[in-house]
């Protein structure tokens, strides 16, 4: 069954799938962490949020959020489910897909202190570091300048963050702390943010990743 779906995922037309569909809908994996936040944000842009936890319930989607939370959690219990290959499949074909947080592990193609055995995706050109800003009780917010976004500053929530050590070729830094951390990065459909947009409401964030599977489409289709 994974394997028929990992090959119509990889093989529908984007255009084609979702042409009578309004509104547009946006997958949240709904395995643990702050699953629930993202859906209301989406709502609030638009789009119609789907809770994730089967292989199948990826498809018809235009994008697919991964929530903050525990990254080995979110790993373990995605292998067992089976979803670590139709997910990669999901950002191979060009589907948007967001990782905030510990989802923003998942992705990364190097993690440098990841647990041995760790279930990772690994889709996405970055290295990163697990837990660089200390506990729960060290967490911060703070006010980011990001381009992509515009004004005004867009406000960054941090709870025990992962951050990025290194970016390969074709991968834009999006936000950057003062000390030059980077925060947030993109790589064509592929999205990352060390911080929570979900936890404010600032909803621009989740404007632009839904901006991504629009022009995601228009390019697979030109």
């Amino acid at each position: 069954m994974v394997n028929d779906l990992l090959a119509s995922i990889e093989a529908s037309p984007r255009q084609e799938q979702k042409a009578d569909q309004n509104p547009m809908q946006f997958g949240v994996l709904a395995i643990q962490g702050a699953f629930v936040e993202h859906e209301k944000a989406l709502a609030r842009v638009g789009v119609e949020p789907v809770e994730v936890r089967l292989p199948e319930h990826l498809e018809g989607l235009d994008g697919l959020i991964i929530p903050g939370g525990e990254s080995t959690t979110i790993g373990q219990v995605a292998e067992r489910w089976g979803l670590l290959d139709p997910i990669r499949a999901f950002a191979r074909s060009g589907y948007p897909l967001w990782g905030t947080c510990a989802g923003m592990i998942l992705m990364a193609k190097e993690v440098v202190d990841a647990i041995p055995g760790q279930p990772l995706l690994q889709v996405m050109d970055v290295t990163v570091r697990r837990n660089v800003f200390g506990r729960q009780v060290d967490s911060f917010e703070t006010d980011l300048e990001i381009p992509a976004l515009g004004d005004p500053p867009f406000p960054g929530v941090f709870i025990r963050a992962p951050l990025i050590e290194a970016v390969g070729k074709g991968v834009d830094i999006l936000a950057r702390l003062e000390d030059g951390t980077v925060v947030a990065a993109r790589q064509r459909n592929l999205l990352v943010t060390a911080f929570h947009p979900e936890l404010t409401e600032d909803d621009r964030f989740h404007r632009y990743f839904v901006d991504i599977s629009e022009v995601s489409q228009i390019d697979q289709n030109s």
